[in-house]
């Protein structure tokens, strides 16, 4: 099953874009998934299981560096790349 989701960080910061580019840097790091980014979110576009594996670390990886950030998620079922 494929999954398309789109997401937004939000670091509970005064500096927000270093933690916003690290975790992107992060997800390019999974060759198995196809990334978008703009300035407003970045959406994932790959295998299910792929993509919530990526998800599921790259977080993680976020809020133990980072500290208090908010993420916010829509999941699509299905390949939705323009």
């Amino acid at each position: 099953m494929k999954l398309s989701v789109e997401i937004s960080k939000y670091p509970l910061a005064d500096e927000y874009i270093g933690p916003i580019k690290a975790f992107i840097e992060q997800l390019q790091q999974e060759p198995q998934l196809h990334i978008i980014t703009n300035t407003m979110s970045t959406q994932l576009f790959g295998d299910y299981d792929a993509v919530m594996s990526a998800l599921q670390r790259c977080m993680k990886w976020s809020f133990e560096r980072y500290g208090k950030l908010v993420f916010v998620c829509k999941f699509i079922p299905g390949d939705l790349r323009p």
